[in-house]
């Protein structure tokens, strides 16, 4: 088999250091051995593979092996916008972490080096859908214990799907103090472009840490999030009081781009618009599209979209900009104009002259009319909202483990709070199927090809919806609501669609409204889904589904997977100057 080892070490960030971020993007689309697809022909691949080919079914085979080690560490006094934050986690040295790639069909062995003081790790390869892989899931409490300080962990899968994705820490809310990077998995795409500008990610970013933050969330005074700091694009920005820089996207005219945008935000959803500019979407989350030209996007947290972009205007400056919803329900900043610049080449090096594009309010709701390119029609005889299969979303102010009184979120009544040093994937090697309630464990039954699930909101908050190991298809949705409203069969049974419904990974569970999703029962294991603010997932807004658990000893040899990492994990939570004071993940 061949292999391709990226070692991409440790960067040692000094006190008082700047840490350097990347302001331009700008890459090539190489033309592989043997592949088919250029820039006149992207929907082809390779032979026998195309946009045309069910990659849920069949993938190319490779043989390639991409290989790469991740450090995870601490750094004092970084300044990605020209002021200093006092403490940060990066990856390699920096956050976003380094962007991992792969071709469709490759195999991936990422070795996660934690380096941390007094934190454990993990790392969730999100969107992934890990068929037949459940261990390498990568979050703690559910599939693995965390990777304790001074430890590594290696993860290995297959590049099955093709597209934009990105990788994070599931401990705790770690990921929002910088553990994070992007993933891309080349492949065909619905539409040609000339240029692939690589994945760009936007997100809220605290001077804080993340952990500081929600430890005065959860008490009930003041117990409301504050608004970021700043908005990072593409990991950088200018600061409030003018420091900083723009990061800037460079386009050549007459071409045309592909930029694949990501929100890893923590508690930010966000509408995109350039100036001058129309967004073809060709992708959302992993799923290829119908293409779609729009002249704004919305992006939740956690998805992703993949756009092509025409360089159709003069030789110029243009604003990207960034805009919250205005009903104040999903996120808002201290900035009042975020954005970046996108940049023609031959263009002066000054800021654009114009104000921006003023996007139309989409009230935190994103779009679940795309077209999958690959159709897929959910059995719709199979669906019955009698089944009790319904999760009711809500927030509550009591006793978190009788300690005192906590904000917390609850599905169906409870919240989830799961165990570092013994994950559910332990109680199914153990034949226990006693799972404790706070571990929201809800079974599937082995014989149910297809799972339906109806999620009520009770609370006006909007929540990015996220699952584990498959994508969801959204069969229908109350939309934006003024009054609270639960799923009703009578009334609005005739609204869902079972042809060939939008499917991706992550979506918007309507403020007082609904939601109901379906998938199939295909992929044994511990699967998550959870609300992914990261100050909600660490309130306990999560469930897992036991998927096909009588396959799941069969399949992988858990004394061999877990023991390690959990032996060692323990070992050091023993004397741990710290624990655990949220849900865990």
């Amino acid at each position: 088999m061949k292999g391709s080892i990226f070692a991409l070490g440790s960067i040692s960030i000094a006190a008082n250091s700047v840490l350097a971020v990347p302001t331009t993007i700008s890459q090539e689309v190489g033309k592989r051995a043997s592949t088919c697809n250029t820039a006149e022909d992207r929907a082809c691949w390779s032979d026998g593979f195309s946009i045309d080919t069910n990659y849920m079914e069949s993938f190319p085979d490779t043989g390639v092996t991409r290989q790469y080690v991740i450090v995870v560490s601490e750094a004092e006094n970084i300044s990605p916008d020209g002021i200093v934050k006092p403490l940060s986690m990066l990856i390699n040295g920096s956050s976003p972490g380094p962007t991992l790639y792969a071709d469709w069909g490759d195999h991936l062995e990422v070795t996660v080096i934690n380096e941390l003081t007094t934190n454990g790790t993990s790392t969730h390869w999100h969107g992934v859908t890990m068929m037949n892989n459940n261990p390498n899931d990568g979050v703690n409490g559910i599939t693995e214990c965390p990777t304790a300080p001074g430890k590594s962990h290696t993860y290995r899968f297959r590049a099955e799907q093709h597209g934009t994705s990105w990788y994070h820490s599931h401990f705790s809310t770690q990921y929002g103090t910088g553990v994070a990077g992007a993933l891309v998995v080349n492949g065909p795409a619905t539409s040609n472009y000339d240029v692939d500008l690589g994945p760009y990610m936007i997100t809220d970013y605290y001077y804080k840490t993340a952990e500081e933050i929600y430890s005065t969330i959860i008490i009930p005074s003041p117990g409301i999030p504050p608004s970021a700091d700043n908005i990072l694009f593409n990991g950088t920005h200018v600061n409030a009081d003018g420091g900083g820089s723009y990061s800037v996207i460079t386009m050549t005219q007459g071409k045309t781009h592909r930029l694949r945008l990501i929100n890893p935000s923590v508690d930010a959803e966000m509408i995109l618009t350039m100036e001058n500019h129309n967004f073809t979407i060709v992708a959302i989350d992993f799923v290829p599209v119908t293409p779609r030209t729009v002249n704004q996007v919305f992006l939740a947290i956690g998805q992703r979209l993949d756009v092509i972009i025409n360089a159709d205007q003069e030789v110029g400056n243009y604003w990207f900009n960034m805009t919250f919803p205005d009903n104040g329900l999903c996120g808002s900043s201290t900035i009042d104009f975020p954005a970046a610049i996108v940049r023609y080449e031959g263009a002066e090096e000054v800021n654009p002259t114009g104000s921006g594009t003023a996007p139309t309010d989409l009230a935190c709701q994103d779009l679940i009319d795309f077209v999958p390119h690959i159709s897929v029609t959910v059995p719709s005889e199979s669906f019955n909202d009698d089944l009790g299969d319904s999760l009711d979303v809500n927030l509550v102010n009591n006793a978190w483990r009788d300690i005192e009184s906590r904000v917390y979120w609850t599905v169906s009544g409870s919240s989830m709070n799961i165990s570092w040093g013994y994950p559910t994937l332990a109680y199914l090697r153990d034949d226990n199927e006693d799972y404790p309630t706070q571990l929201n464990a809800l079974k599937v039954a082995d014989d149910q090809e297809w799972s339906y699930w109806v999620i009520n909101n009770e609370l006006a908050l909007p929540h990015p919806m996220h699952l584990h190991g498959h994508d969801f298809y959204i069969l229908g949705s109350s939309g934006t609501v003024d009054v609270a409203t639960t799923f009703n069969s009578t009334n609005d049974l005739a609204s869902l669609n079972f042809v060939n419904p939008t499917r991706r990974d992550v979506t918007m569970l309507p403020g007082l409204g609904w939601i109901v999703l379906a998938f199939k029962n295909n992929n044994p294991g511990a699967w998550l889904m959870h609300c992914h603010i990261a100050w909600h997932v660490g309130s306990g807004l999560s469930v897992q589904f036991i998927e096909r658990p009588s396959e799941i000893k069969t399949l992988f040899d858990l004394d061999t997977i877990l023991d390690p990492t959990c032996t060692d994990w323990n070992t050091y939570y023993a004397d741990a100057e710290f624990h655990q004071e949220d849900s865990g993940l």
